[in-house]
């Protein structure tokens, strides 16, 4: 298994089709209503925004005006107590809700082995292959949410990494920010002959997991009912980014991130408990700074404050987590291309939602930003803060098919300035009872 192996789309779809030639082109139940009563807000959630290639955060979170390393851009103050960078006006509204960790000090500057180290916890590891925090969020809280019909951890427009020891039922379903899911469209049929043929499935289905032929059986089944559940499931509008109103949508941005943005506060809404939106663009070696002023940071600005403030208005950021990240940084020095090369000895994460602290800068960088002062963090430590605000013990401790113990977030521990405010949260909430 690669390191960056999920369930494709090919292969979700094949049981799609699979399930088309025994259940001839079902009919969208659009009469049935959406579970609204135990669909609500207090369902905890992350969304991960991912920035594929490595995104220069030296220029984004944590500029240095003065040195020698710190870019064209100026820094600009924000609602919150931090500045950023001055192209990223509308995120900077919205800094009182987001704090931005300029501590990060990780060990892996290849982007393979980057995106696998901070979305896992773990290093690469020949022996065993680690499941992604979107794998743990779907095991921890996916599985739990009874209401929810479709998949419990989408990846949109790319990305998503294995279950790993977790299993299939766990990993990404991929899908498009358009929201066109291929083979999912349906037709009609018969409501009792739908039932009689799904019992006809489930007892040949039944017949190959009984026959002990290892854990495949099984794990196709698992697919199976959840491809079917996607097609026939009213909570498939969730993906309908297109159904917003006009002036919704121009507010995220008129581009895949920001549908993408977009169709993750949907699917929260209705339930998802971990959607990655992925922003590629940003393995930036030359033309660094033509590439984000006029490209990647309005928006990255437009989308990150669009779906700040709209969880706000809705209620529920405070059971949202949001995270920023990619593989590793950029480096301090710029290079003959005017471009950054890859940098993992410090950098910044952006997380915010959640009950989490907003609007402060957690560590600091020296002053042409190539070394951490003082404590350093770790993706581990990343995951323990979003596993906190999900309400997820940090003290979980998973079991490898090898029977290997897996701590939570690699053993990370919470970063005490963002819990903080979970903690004096859940004062207020005791002294009230």
């Amino acid at each position: 298994m690669s390191l960056g192996s999920h369930i494709p789309r090919r292969h979700f779809l094949k049981h799609l089709a699979a399930s088309a030639s025994i259940l001839p082109t079902l009919e969208f139940i659009s009469h049935v209503q959406a579970n609204a009563a135990t669909l609500k807000k207090g369902n905890k959630a992350c969304i991960l925004m991912w920035m594929g290639g490595g995104p220069p955060t030296i220029d984004i979170w944590d500029l240095k005006p003065g040195s020698k390393n710190g870019g064209e851009f100026k820094p600009i103050d924000t609602a919150g107590n931090l500045q950023i960078c001055e192209h990223m006006p509308k995120t900077a509204k919205v800094m009182d809700k987001l704090s931005v960790v300029r501590a990060m000090s990780t060990r892996e500057a290849d982007h393979t082995r980057g995106r696998y180290y901070m979305t896992t916890t773990f290093v690469p590891n020949p022996t065993v292959v680690h499941a992604s925090f979107g794998s743990v969020v779907s095991y921890e809280i996916g599985r739990k949410r009874s209401e929810l019909e479709i998949p419990a951890y989408i990846a949109i427009d790319g990305g998503g990494m294995s279950p790993g020891y977790l299993g299939m039922r766990y990993a990404p379903f991929s899908v498009t920010s358009t929201g066109q899911i291929r083979n999912a469209e349906t037709g009609g049929v018969n409501p009792d002959r739908l039932k009689h043929r799904m019992q006809m499935w489930e007892t040949i289905e039944q017949g190959f997991i009984q026959s002990n032929r290892g854990e495949l059986p099984g794990a196709h089944s698992e697919v199976y009912h959840s491809a079917v559940n996607l097609m026939t499931s009213s909570q498939m509008k969730a993906f309908k980014v297109a159904d917003e109103p006009p002036e919704v949508a121009e507010k995220y941005g008129e581009n895949n991130f920001g549908r993408g943005l977009l169709m993750a506060r949907r699917l929260v809404e209705t339930g998802v408990p971990f959607v990655e939106v992925n922003m590629g663009g940003w393995d930036l070696h030359a033309g660094v700074f033509d590439a984000l002023k006029t490209t990647q940071l309005p928006t990255l600005d437009q989308g990150i404050s669009a779906l700040t403030s709209d969880l706000a208005e809705r209620g529920m950021l405070d059971d949202t987590v949001l995270v920023w990240m990619g593989e590793f940084g950029r480096t301090p020095n710029i290079n003959a291309n005017v471009g950054r090369d890859h940098w993992a000895h410090a950098w910044s994460v952006m997380i915010g939602g959640g009950g989490l602290q907003g609007g402060i800068a957690v560590g600091e960088t020296n002053p042409d930003g190539t070394a951490v002062i003082g404590k350093t963090y770790q993706p581990g430590d990343i995951w323990a803060t979003v596993a906190q605000a999900l309400g997820i013990p940090v003290d979980t401790v998973h079991t490898s098919k090898r029977g290997r113990p897996m701590k939570l977030a690699n053993g990370g521990q919470p970063i005490a300035e963002l819990v903080a405010s979970l903690s004096s949260k859940a004062s207020s909430l005791a002294s009230a009872g």
